[in-house]
């Protein structure tokens, strides 16, 4: 087996290259900072099982990068994306989001119960819940939207049942094949993407909490057709 600084380096030119076009869409800065194998948790030995579940029928960057990385170990694959997703949207990094798998039908983030998310009573902000679950939500819908249209959060409602008070939290959205094919069929439309909250290290039976997610979406052309509008009105 190929040392681990290998893997990583043969994969960053097909990972980086497409991260960099997500933040230049975003008008976001990309730090492109070397990854170190030290970064790298202990790898499953395995393939990613993300690369089981086809994702050839929707080509946009998202896509591009699970391309780029669907041979390597699970627990490899997750690491990079989770690096090169936080150096894409800061706020997600900084409060130790981390992309434990993504295919085409479920997203799973996780977000471990430390200091820095915390509210004044030392459980999870509620503020970290949403970040969580507006992340896996919105970014298996992501994954599964055309190039051509722009995804935006409509709304959303949480609900909290009892406190987060140690451990490890989870975000997981899934779609059916049923509603992919949907987001592929319609160019412009929402959908309340199911989203459960985990509380993994918690013995109770009782839901922490539950989680409405709506998203829409419309072709780029008007979004962009809208901005010029305003333009010329102003």
């Amino acid at each position: 087996m190929r040392p681990l600084k290998q893997v990583i380096h043969k994969a960053l030119p097909s990972v980086l290259a497409p991260s960099q076009q997500i933040a230049h869409k975003l008008n976001l800065p990309f730090l492109a900072a070397p990854f170190a194998a030290k970064d790298v948790a202990d790898s499953d030995t395995q393939p990613s099982i993300d690369s089981i579940n086809s994702i050839d029928n929707v080509d946009n960057v998202f896509t591009k990068l699970l391309r780029g990385t669907r041979r390597l170990p699970a627990r490899l694959q997750a690491t990079l994306l989770t690096q090169i997703f936080s150096r894409i949207v800061p706020y997600v990094g900084t409060s130790g989001v981390f992309y434990d798998s993504i295919t085409p039908n479920q997203v799973v983030v996780s977000l471990h119960n430390k200091r820095k998310v915390q509210n004044h009573i030392g459980t999870v902000h509620a503020v970290a819940v949403t970040l969580l679950a507006e992340t896996a939500t919105g970014f298996i819908l992501a994954l599964n939207l055309p190039s051509d249209r722009v995804l935006l959060v409509k709304s959303y409602a949480i609900n909290f049942y009892r406190p987060l008070k140690k451990g490890q939290i989870a975000a997981v959205a899934t779609l059916t094949d049923e509603q992919r094919q949907y987001i592929l069929d319609t160019p412009k439309g929402e959908l309340q993407v199911p989203c459960v909250i985990e509380d993994r290290n918690s013995d109770s039976d009782r839901d922490p909490i539950s989680v409405e997610m709506t998203w829409a979406w419309l072709p780029k052309a008007e979004l962009e057709g809208r901005r010029q509008g305003k333009k010329a009105a102003a």
